[in-house]
């Protein structure tokens, strides 16, 4: 049998469950996942291989209309999402009626690879609901073929797979068959950490944050790692660390103990903040940070 290889890009709205998805298609947590709009920055690739076929999944940005330098870096992802995918799977969410940005949605119905329309969080509504929405987006997208998912109960997400194979153009495989995903390990400390300040802090302070791990050394038994959480001013600072740095020490703990499950070993890491000023709106920045604002 001839082997199977491609790009499926996953894009759509903020909070549509996109990395819920992908996690669900890879078998692993990859993408972080919090209620907060925005929890994903940066295009995230995560490989399936089997005997015959390999399926690089990606996940990119929610789509929004762009405040600051960082959020245009972000589109930059989804927009490159458009110009290698072999498969485009457009997630919605249960009763969502349009995407936010009109360019992209005209991309969509424009587009001459196949397109696959999730229709996502049927767990939450009715059987009225799915035919409305059903109806609608067959009306909005004639070119997607449609199906019905909850990637979080992780119905309808086999079919889909399947049929993602169905539609993949016969190639050798990208990667090496034992390679899960395109970024380095760094890049999951530093997700995961910020993963637990999205969940634990309110207001603008998550999104002023990003992570760099200077240190990542791993030994037979244990990995120890130095992280820094940069803020853009003194009172973020203050208030990461809180009250005689206990909010600090709940993250650290919790990053943690997740990254000992995803790494299978013990983990030491030690946490600092700094200020580093505007650092969202500076394209020097944002380029050490991984962001392409090309």
């Amino acid at each position: 049998m001839a082997h199977k290889a491609g790009f499926v890009n996953i894009i759509g709205n903020p909070n549509v469950g996109k990395s819920t998805l992908m996690n669900a298609f890879v078998g692993e947590r990859l993408s972080i996942i919090t209620s907060k709009a925005q929890t994903t920055r940066h295009r995230i690739l995560g490989i399936v291989n089997g005997d015959d076929f390999q399926v690089i999944l990606s996940d990119t940005p929610g789509i929004i209309k762009p405040a600051y330098e960082l959020q245009e870096s972000m589109m930059s992802f989804v927009k490159s999402a458009f110009e290698d995918a072999d498969v485009l799977l457009y997630l919605v969410e249960l009763g969502e009626k349009e995407l936010k940005d009109e360019a992209f949605f005209r991309k969509i119905t424009n587009a001459t690879i196949p397109v696959l329309l999730l229709i996502n969080k049927i767990d939450v509504g009715d059987e009225q609901k799915l035919a409305e929405a059903l109806a609608l987006w067959q009306e909005k997208v004639p070119n997607a073929e449609i199906f019905a998912i909850s990637a979080l109960k992780n119905f309808g997400v086999a079919e889909v797979f399947t049929r993602i194979i169905d539609l993949l153009p016969e190639s050798p495989p990208f990667y090496p068959k034992d390679q899960l995903t395109d970024k380095p390990e760094r890049f999951f400390v530093n997700e995961t950490i910020r993963e637990k300040i999205l969940v634990h802090y309110k207001k603008e302070i998550p999104y002023s944050v990003e992570i760099v791990t200077e240190e990542f050394f791993e030994e037979d038994h244990i990995i120890r790692m130095r992280s820094v959480i940069m803020v853009e001013r003194e009172t973020q600072k203050g208030i990461i660390i809180g009250h005689k740095g206990a909010p600090l020490k709940r993250v650290g703990t919790e990053a943690r103990k997740d990254l000992e499950k995803f790494f299978g070993k013990q983990v030491h890491l030690e946490l600092y903040v700094k200020v580093n000023k505007n650092w969202r709106s500076d394209a020097r920045q944002l380029r050490r940070f991984g962001y392409n604002n090309s």
